[in-house]
């Protein structure tokens, strides 16, 4: 089914309403100048200016149609023809009327050109333009008067305000975006997810199954068949694709699938492996994680990346590893097993879960004194070095669940 693009813009109705406003504003500007036209000390330089102005406002109608068009030449262009009207108001018009509280030549027109720099670039450009108009208004008058701050105030407010919302609700939008893209190419993943599922999973799983049975070079067949399947359900399956525009997951990615690919070599030295632990830095740890998928493992993960110092990240895994171990070893090789690694404000979780037996009460304490330290050294001890702990829950007869925590203070040291 072919992707549909959806057009969408929540400034569109903002740059249409500031065309509108511009253009009735400028009609009350002119209708003002009229009806004082005889009261001006030099009639002819202000409706020298009021031309101008009025046909800088239809020319560049196009300008505040959209972002992209109104440049940034523009709005200071746009804003100093503003200025220029206001400190032109005392020298063409009568003291009298000044001090009086008389409107500037441009008059309210003056907030379009603030309200163009709050569209275009939030409050912080909203907060600059409507001071400079600020400014202005306070020489225009010669004093701080009241009506003048009043006015003032309720420009720059209402500037701060409208940039302030543009600013939100351009974060929403493109959070929207994204997660109509994500949306798609979820949809996307679980249609190939079916058919794979329907067709290839079905025949490597009946391939180790028959192999299994046959025994010999069967046997091997199978078992290869076998890790092929986990690989292709875990890349179908596991919930996370890295967004190729963000270079930093991307590299998280690769440098976790990296850590994983060292650690997993047999016979390397200890410090060899903490040496290039140090090298990687941050790491994500759904792909360390993501090797333990397989026909009785199930991993579910965040769809963002879950970014863990290096040699945090291979303890948690390698704890991980040891609680699958110990499934392996006390509820069978048909045990079903569940990893579910969520990412929350202040720690990082990461539970365990099989459908085992359980483990009866006191067990633990009598392994640890029998010499049997997997669970209270591989995955106690690694959590404790790392400033997190390790909770098992246990049943008789309902399986168990080891819960890692890791609290991002120690984890990204």
């Amino acid at each position: 089914m072919a992707a549909k693009t959806i057009g969408m813009s929540v400034e569109a109705p903002l740059w249409r309403a500031l065309t509108a406003y511009r253009l009735l504003t400028l009609a009350y500007a002119l209708a003002l100048f009229g009806e004082a036209y005889g009261e001006y000390r030099h009639p002819p330089a202000a409706a020298a200016y009021m031309a101008v102005l009025t046909v800088w406002t239809f020319l560049t109608l196009g300008r505040v149609r959209s972002a992209e068009r109104c440049t940034k030449r523009f709005l200071v262009a746009d804003l100093t023809l503003a200025l220029t009207g206001i400190l032109l108001t005392p020298v063409i018009d009568t003291h009298l009327r000044v001090v009086e509280g008389g409107p500037t030549l441009p008059s309210i027109w003056t907030a379009g050109s603030v309200l163009a720099f709050a569209i275009k670039g939030g409050w912080r450009w909203a907060a600059v333009a409507s001071t400079l108009v600020g400014i202005a208004n306070v020489v225009e008058r010669g004093s701080f008067a009241r009506d003048s701050l009043h006015n003032v105030l309720l420009v720059w407010v209402a500037s701060i305000a409208i940039g302030y919302v543009v600013e939100v609700a351009r974060a929403s939008e493109r959070t929207l975006a994204r997660a109509l893209q994500i949306e798609a190419a979820t949809r996307e993943r679980e249609r190939l997810a079916r058919d794979i599922h329907d067709n290839v999973l079905q025949v490597l799983a009946m391939v180790q199954r028959r192999g299994t049975e046959a025994g010999g070079e069967a046997a091997a067949l199978g078992r290869m068949a076998g890790e092929q399947e986990s690989a292709l359900r875990a890349l179908v399956s596991d919930g996370f694709v890295p967004d190729p525009r963000s270079a930093e997951n991307a590299a998280a990615v690769r440098r976790g699938r990296l850590l994983a690919a060292l650690r997993s070599r047999t016979g390397a030295a200890e410090a060899d492996q903490e040496a290039a632990d140090a090298a990687l830095g941050p790491c994500d740890v759904r792909a360390l994680l993501t090797p333990y998928g397989s026909s009785q493992v199930t991993i579910s993960a965040p769809g963002t990346p879950v970014l863990v110092d290096a040699h945090a990240a291979a303890e948690l895994a390698a704890a991980v590893g040891a609680a699958l171990d110990n499934v392996r070893t006390h509820a069978g090789e048909r045990a079903h097993a569940w990893i579910l690694l969520e990412d929350e404000p202040g720690e990082i979780l990461v539970s365990v879960r099989d459908d085992g037996p359980g483990i009866p009460e006191g067990r633990l304490a009598d392994a640890e004194q029998e010499g049997r330290l997997g669970v209270a050294q591989s995955i106690r001890g690694r959590l404790r070095d790392l400033g997190g702990t390790a909770t098992l829950i246990t049943t008789p007869g309902q399986g168990a669940e080891v819960e890692l925590r890791l609290p991002k203070r120690h984890a990204t040291l």
